[in-house]
């Protein structure tokens, strides 16, 4: 049952992180008309602070007293993310020149996925 209700809730925060991520990219991008790796960069910032804090208390509903610890590994597995989130948005884009909202959504599955895998086996075990 723990791990359906913690399969439930990094559902709902990762649409709510994913909502932020995509909505901060478009506004940054298409609105303020910022290079789209900056916007990139800094819609990946604003939605780790967000799932930093919904993943630490609702998810994975943690207890460690070492909160630097446990903060400097999730934003280190979401630097990893970070990482892979704007190779694709690069190699999606600028080499394969494919649509910048669709390869963002795409690339955003790719990445809950991966940070689920990271924050479960290395930061909340």
């Amino acid at each position: 049952m723990k791990l359906s209700r913690e399969i439930f809730w990094y559902v709902v925060f990762g649409i709510l992180t994913t909502l932020v991520n995509i909505v901060v990219y478009f506004v940054f991008a298409h609105v303020l008309g910022v290079n789209y790796l900056i916007s990139n960069v800094v819609a990946w910032f604003l939605s780790v602070l967000l799932a930093y804090v919904t993943n630490r208390r609702w998810v994975f509903e943690s207890k460690s007293s070492n909160i630097l610890k446990e903060c400097g590994l999730f934003f280190g597995g979401r630097l990893f993310s970070g990482v892979v989130d704007t190779g694709l948005m690069w190699l999606f884009i600028d080499v394969l020149t494919l649509n910048d909202g669709i390869s963002k959504i795409v690339i955003q599955v790719i990445v809950v996925v991966l940070n689920y895998v990271i924050s479960k086996l290395v930061v909340f075990k």
